[in-house]
């Protein structure tokens, strides 16, 4: 199956970036290569991009896609490790950072990957291909772990009928697909909520994918390190499509472009913070035209920040 993925706020997210032809620029998420091949057609001679993605069905795509790019490099890697990773590939400062969080339309639509509930295949949900598996989740974590997750990451309001079906349901047999799994979950929501909001294991479904590859988990200290790697005058660009992803990045931000900390009370600073950070972009959303045009876009978030120093 080609790595075909569809970038949303497109325009929007290469125009926050300000590409300068002779800088240099990550792309964290590279996937299909959407993002990156517009900011690359954007870079002159001199100008450098690095495309890093944790999944090594991405990595192969964009070796093929930029084939013979001499100011092109690919990087087989996780963002988390972004630090590491820039002062390995020796970039000293980027010019501009970009961030595509979330799952890719190639990965839910490759129905082997065991992302999607619309068709069977072995529970799986890995980015990396690597590691822990929703297969693992769903088979050994107790059912108040279980509820946690569903909760937290889904917003599910019947995480705990749905982690009680579950357990049972793992207690005569391993749940080993994702048709399986989806009936299960069917079955802890009542009759009348199913007809509501879609299909019912989709909540579900996000929550353990975000479990299986800990898209949330220390994402606030993930963004702190992409700002880091800038140089003054750099833009960081993240796009979210979950709520507690967008909360994150949005109060790590603030943080960052936060001066003073002293309390209200003190008549002079006495802290002596400044700004790290300019936020230049707060929450764009897609336009009605994209959401026609892509529905999957109807919860993406684009936020940017510039360092100052």
């Amino acid at each position: 199956m080609e790595f075909n993925h569809i970038p949303v706020l497109f325009d929007e997210t290469i125009s926050s970036l300000n590409i300068k032809p002779d800088g240099t620029y990550i792309d964290c998420t590279a996937g299909g290569g959407g993002h990156s091949s517009a900011i690359a057609q954007r870079l002159g001679k001199n100008g450098r991009l690095y495309c890093i993605d944790r999944d090594p069905d991405a990595v192969l795509n964009l070796k093929n896609r930029f084939s013979g790019e001499q100011n092109i490099k690919i990087i087989h890697g996780n963002f988390a490790n972004i630090r590491s990773i820039a002062e390995n590939a020796g970039i000293e400062g980027a010019d501009g950072v970009l961030a595509d969080l979330g799952v890719s339309s190639y990965q839910l639509d490759n129905t082997e990957r065991g992302f999607s509930f619309h068709a069977d295949a072995p529970l799986d949900m890995r980015m990396s291909k690597e590691g822990k598996s929703a297969f693992d989740v769903v088979n050994t974590y107790s059912e108040r772990d279980l509820k946690r997750i569903l909760f937290t990451y889904g917003e599910e309001k019947f995480s705990q009928n749905i982690a009680r079906r579950i357990v049972a349901e793992r207690e005569k047999k391993s749940i080993e697909t994702t048709l399986e799994l989806a009936e299960i979950i069917k079955s802890g929501i009542p009759a009348r909520a199913r007809r509501e909001g879609g299909h019912p294991a989709r909540r579900s479904f996000q929550a353990i994918r975000i479990e299986v590859n800990g898209e949330i988990e220390n994402l606030a200290q993930n963004v702190e390190d992409m700002f880091s790697v800038l140089k003054a005058g750099g833009v960081l660009s993240i796009i979210t499509f979950h709520s507690l992803e967008d909360r994150a990045v949005k109060q790590t931000f603030k943080k960052l472009a936060s001066g003073c900390e002293c309390p209200p009370d003190f008549p002079i600073c006495v802290c002596g913070k400044t700004p790290s950070g300019e936020i230049t972009l707060k929450g764009i959303s897609p336009s009605d035209e994209e959401l026609e045009n892509n529905p999957r876009s109807r919860s993406a978030r684009l936020r940017s920040i510039k360092r100052l120093k």
